[in-house]
């Protein structure tokens, strides 16, 4: 089972590690390696075989400056390890994946859509949807966490980019395929790279079947994708739509549900949900402690434009970074007694919507999901109870929970 509390008295061999494995995340405690990585070898190196290899970046101030400083540490060659050796195809065409100044000018458009003020125009059409999905919770019965906060995240963002509901399932099954393609339960026969492949052809087959018959001018964001001023340059091509398209739509499905399920775990295993229910002051720390203790993703990668030190050594041109997100928000030099959920806790600085120019483009809109799933919860339900354990996702990307039983119990 993955654990969350490492006392440091874990015996790691420092040459053994293998942060790409998956099964270390599912199965493991990636936590344990993490804690020993900041304390003896912040900035390691990992040979994955003799011609590739990477650097993990561990401690808190490392990964911000790796994911802030975009002329030394660029994301066109490639953010995620399953793409290390090979060329991004979308480096310079997906906002993930492209630097300013051209990350700025097609960010701006899409950020008016989704900055604070729009996304409160939307609150009512999440709350509605966040109703519904807990009206299928029955009082006492054990049903899955994880399957429902699954759906939430495809309600709002398929809402907003003008997607039919009748793909809504689909497209949240395919987007979990594309980041854990080793999961026993999304693999393919064929195994995990031609899981990826088919999960990325049908999502952009999908994506462009969904643009091609909808009409313009509605003002949904797949609508600002097409229209939107590039500042002198050529407008987004066909193919730059739908990636980016699918970058939003990833972003939503594979992080958002993973934040109450790790709050659910931990308020269920110490008795403290009641604790928060009952606090609604502590609503919006709350939310950023989840996210700082969720850290649903859990690493990018960049790659050095030219030498560089980093913490005590040089990273090499052209050498690889993975960023490890859900390691820095453990640091216990920015955040005390990191392993303790602490809802009281001033979690602001967490990494968990990243740092810099690829700060996360709907920061906005998770939170005020959050805010009303959060509420909602609260509101409804008295408590929960464990009903069998937890089971994590097979994924070196995402720190996510796939299965998580529980019982509720209704409020009056």
């Amino acid at each position: 089972m993955r654990l969350t509390h490492p006392t440091g008295d874990e015996a790691i061999d420092l040459d053994g590690i293998d942060l790409v494995d998956p099964v270390l995340h599912a199965e493991g405690d990636p936590h344990a390696v993490w804690h020993t990585l900041r304390a003896q070898d912040p900035v390691h190196w990992q040979q994955l075989r003799p011609d590739l290899g990477f650097w993990s970046a561990t401690a808190y101030d490392d990964v911000a400056r790796v994911l802030r400083d975009h002329t030394a540490f660029t994301s066109e060659h490639g953010t995620l390890l399953n793409l290390l050796g090979r060329k991004d195809p979308a480096g310079g065409r997906q906002l993930p994946a492209t630097d300013p100044p051209r990350h700025t000018r097609m960010r701006s458009p899409i950020q008016r859509v989704l900055n604070g003020r729009a996304v409160e125009g939307h609150r009512r059409v999440i709350r509605d949807e966040v109703r519904r999905l807990f009206a299928t919770v029955v009082d006492g019965e054990p049903f899955d966490f994880a399957e429902l906060t699954g759906q939430l995240p495809m309600a709002v963002i398929g809402t907003l980019m003008g997607l039919d509901r009748d793909d809504w399932a689909h497209l949240t099954f395919v987007t979990t395929q594309a980041v854990a393609p080793d999961d026993p339960e999304f693999v393919r026969p064929e195994g995990a790279r031609a899981t990826l492949h088919g999960a990325h052809r049908e999502l952009f087959a999908c994506l462009q079947d969904a643009i091609a018959r909808r009409p313009g001018g509605t003002g949904d964001l797949i609508d600002v994708l097409s229209t939107m001023d590039m500042e002198g340059e050529e407008p987004l091509s066909a193919g730059e739509i739908v990636s980016n398209c699918y970058s939003l739509l990833l972003g939503a499905n594979v992080t958002t549900p993973h934040v109450p399920n790790a709050a659910l775990v931990e308020l269920t295993a110490t008795g403290t949900y009641a604790d928060w229910a009952g606090r609604p002051e502590l609503l919006s720390g709350g939310i950023e402690e989840a996210l700082r203790w969720s850290s649903p993703t859990s690493h990018f990668i960049r790659y050095a434009t030219h030498d560089v030190r980093l913490g005590k050594v040089t990273v090499r041109a052209g050498e690889a970074v993975a960023a490890w997100i859900g390691s820095a928000n453990r640091d216990a030099s920015v955040f005390p007694d990191p392993y303790t959920f602490d809802v009281r806790r001033d979690a602001k600085r967490h990494l968990a919507f990243g740092v810099g120019p690829h700060f996360c483009l709907g920061h906005a809109l998770v939170t005020v999901t959050l805010e009303e799933f959060f509420q909602e919860l609260f509101a409804q339900f008295e408590d929960f109870a464990p009903a069998g354990e937890p089971a994590h996702l097979h994924s070196n990307f995402i720190a996510g929970i796939k299965y998580l039983p529980l019982v509720a119990r209704r409020r009056p």
